[in-house]
């Protein structure tokens, strides 16, 4: 029987991949149980195997008193000499008890505590081998349909694809093979919950990672990447190497490589954009295959406006918006498309609005809309200092043109609209004030 319970214990500590000493703790903690559930909860009871015959032994330990007041517990000196002639007063004394007595409750504690540590030594195991694997595409089987998402079979665990995560129009059925990313990993009393994503962003670029050798080399970098899962991504791509086209590296010959990734994804269209430091420049990619004119920037706003010909406007833009969203998701700055013909309206409203200031005649207009003051409301708007040093304006003449802005802004729109509403209404005011050409080259 010794020899069977140390075989079984070795046979389980090897197919479920469990340490043995964790079984055997469970073991010596069952034994004690069921031992405190016999003779009551009082007794201190220890149990010990022998590792090279497969033996347990339980003793009961007492205490050597005066008085015996808890019989479980304690012994006279009288009754100790009986088993320890040399034992003297507080002695703790250790009497061998036979672990067969225990019989079916110990049986059956034994069973229930085993099981116990087997899962939880299962389950951290599987906790153990997931949660470094958080960022890795993983392949699974379709297990089951339930409302809570898809359950997907990983071998020795099972994880959850969750509505949120899966890509529209994407159908699964039972026993179909699934490629997904671990997106996280949770320890939980039940057992650790492996959260898989087909939407994120990083599901896109871990694809790349596994078909494009120059990523996985680190050759090729990935440094952006935008998704609308299901119908188009953008990702933006840089070579370490000058001889390796970071493009050509994610194309493939004839398009093998991302083709492999679209039928993954089930026909969502993939830009691969080329990487640049400056913004503009990025922008310019990221909206192709549309043309662009010109971009003015608004750094501290994280902002730009990207002016594109009049036959590409709706190229730029994309359908519903989506070609120019997802580049300023990629780019990370805000990102707002006009046509050229509507910029030039708005240049020429913006300027008709400055020669509406009062005090403000053609060169001064000029002036302040080379210094990047497109119409009235930004002079009203912006601050004395900012004012002086872009258009080197006196101070007097800058803090004038100011209140005369913000007053113009704080009028009732009908007389706002009045002092701009024609070309003749602005070109009666060509001539500045005597005084205002001598504070210009001021």
């Amino acid at each position: 029987m010794n020899l069977e319970l140390r075989r079984i214990i070795d046979q389980v500590s090897r197919d479920k991949g469990i340490d043995k000493e964790l079984l055997i703790g469970a073991i010596k903690d069952a034994i004690r149980s069921a031992a405190k559930k016999k003779y009551g909860p009082r007794m201190d009871i220890e149990v010990s195997y022998k590792d090279e015959t497969g033996e347990i032994e339980v003793f009961q330990f007492k205490e050597v008193v005066p008085v015996v007041t808890d019989p479980h517990r304690e012994i006279t000196l009288e009754e100790a000499r009986k088993e320890d002639p040399e034992c003297e007063m507080g002695d703790s004394l250790g009497f061998k008890m036979d672990a067969s007595a225990f019989g079916r409750i110990a049986a059956q504690s034994a069973k229930q505590v085993i099981m116990q540590r087997m899962k939880d030594a299962e389950r951290d195991l599987v906790y153990d081998d997931y949660k470094d694997r958080k960022g890795e595409i993983i392949n699974g089987i379709v297990q089951r349909l339930d409302p809570e998402g898809i359950i997907v079979n990983l071998g020795r665990t099972e994880a959850l694809l969750p509505p949120s995560e899966q890509a529209p129009r994407e159908m699964y059925h039972k026993g179909e093979r699934i490629r997904a990313y671990v997106l996280e990993v949770k320890r939980q009393t039940r057992g650790p919950q492996i959260i898989l994503s087909r939407t994120h962003p990083q599901f896109l670029v871990a694809l790349f990672d596994s078909e494009v050798p120059e990523i996985s080399e680190s050759i090729v970098q990935v440094l952006g990447c935008a998704r609308e899962p299901g119908s188009r991504s953008k990702i933006a791509v840089t070579s370490r190497d000058s001889d390796v086209d970071p493009v050509g590296a994610c194309v493939g010959l004839k398009g093998s490589r991302v083709q492999n990734i679209v039928q993954e994804l089930r026909g969502e269209k993939i830009d691969i954009i080329p990487w640049n430091p400056d913004p503009a420049k990025f922008a310019t990619n990221a909206l192709a295959p549309a043309q662009v004119s010109r971009i003015i920037l608004n750094k501290s706003g994280q902002s730009m406006e990207v002016i594109v010909p009049d036959d590409q406007l709706s190229l730029a833009i994309g359908k519903r918006g989506q070609n120019v969203r997802l580049a300023s998701r990629l780019v990370g700055w805000k990102i707002d498309v006009k046509s050229e013909s509507k910029y030039s309206k708005s240049l020429k409203e913006g300027y008709l609005s400055l020669l509406s200031i009062p005090g403000v005649g053609e060169i001064t207009a000029n002036l302040l809309h080379e210094a990047g003051f497109t119409s009235a409301r930004e002079v009203a708007e912006t601050n004395l200092e900012e004012l002086i040093q872009s258009t080197g304006l006196t101070e007097k003449k800058a803090a004038g043109l100011i209140t005369a802005a913000q007053e113009m802004m704080a009028a009732p729109s009908g007389e706002e609209e009045a002092g701009a509403a024609t070309p003749a209404a602005a070109e009666a005011k060509v001539e500045d004030k005597p005084d205002e050409q001598s504070e210009v080259k001021e």
